[in-house]
């Protein structure tokens, strides 16, 4: 079985869609899915599924759904499978999906992301470079983007896409480190277009503009920036983005005590701080 979701719903069992197209089935199967090899409780899956409106006969609903997907399943996977897939399991007060990580993309995602950051604290830049590009070549869009998620698939989807902002923010600073300040130009210039208070991103586009020999413009996104997040957040730029302005407007970037701010704003130790404090 091959579960995705950083982007559309997608099931399939030996190259067989069977992704549910019925909303609650869906809930239910992402559900499962985002906490595989766990046993979800019957309550959760209701809160998930109708939230503050079950109907009186929801326990009965929801055996019939966990029916209906454990069929499909079986159909699809054919008479080796025998009377139940062993995927979905029944446990008293709830139901289990049992998955390798491998049949996952969140979780394949996860472990990529990881072994990235592994790689990265032992200094293989070139490598760790690699994975993260993989690890985000896995998203094909939002998390569960077709969905109408409940509560706890919200919450799944936000915590998905917090993860994959630190992945991006870390293997852009490693892009920074490699020298590729030129290609990345045009990928920054839309982050920070897109996302005008974030920080991160508009500290690597001073610094890829800078090293393009565009000084004047790198300059440009500094004053964007404070006044965004003046505007929007009522603050001042926090004290890495001032003293890597403070060192384009020196013109001391890369060499001194300046050369710190390069350092601080490229590496961003934030993201890989955001990311252990996520789930893995």
């Amino acid at each position: 079985m091959q579960i995705s979701l950083l982007g559309p719903l997608s099931v399939t069992v030996n190259g067989k869609n069977v992704t549910p197209t019925a909303p609650k089935p869906r809930r239910i199967l992402a559900l499962l899915a985002t906490s595989a090899n766990q046993v979800v409780r019957n309550e959760q899956l209701i809160e998930e599924v109708w939230e503050d409106r079950p109907p009186c006969s929801v326990a009965t609903t929801l055996q019939t759904y966990i029916y209906q997907l454990r069929k499909s399943l079986r159909l699809a996977a054919g008479p080796a499978m025998g009377q139940d897939p062993e995927e979905l399991r029944t446990y008293t007060g709830g139901y289990m999906l049992t998955l390798p990580p491998q049949d996952l993309d969140s979780l394949r995602f996860e472990e990529r992301a990881q072994q990235g950051r592994a790689q990265l604290a032992v200094g293989e830049i070139d490598r760790a470079a690699r994975t993260l590009r993989e690890a985000l070549q896995l998203w094909r869009g939002p998390a569960m983007v077709d969905m109408n998620p409940g509560p706890v698939l919200v919450s799944e989807a936000l915590r998905l896409e917090e993860i994959r902002k630190s992945v991006l923010e870390l293997r852009i600073a490693v892009d920074l480190r490699l020298g590729y300040h030129h290609e990345l130009l045009a990928e920054l210039i839309k982050l920070a277009a897109s996302q005008p208070t974030h920080e991160g991103f508009q500290a690597k586009l001073m610094i890829a503009l800078y090293r393009a020999g565009r000084r004047s413009e790198a300059l440009q996104v500094y004053q964007q920036a404070r006044e965004s997040l003046v505007k929007e957040l009522g603050v001042d730029p926090s004290g890495m983005l001032q003293r890597l302005h403070h060192a384009i407007l020196t013109g001391d970037l890369e060499s001194g005590p300046a050369r710190d701010a390069t350092l601080e704003a490229s590496w961003l130790p934030q993201a890989a701080r955001d990311m252990d404090e996520a789930r893995f």
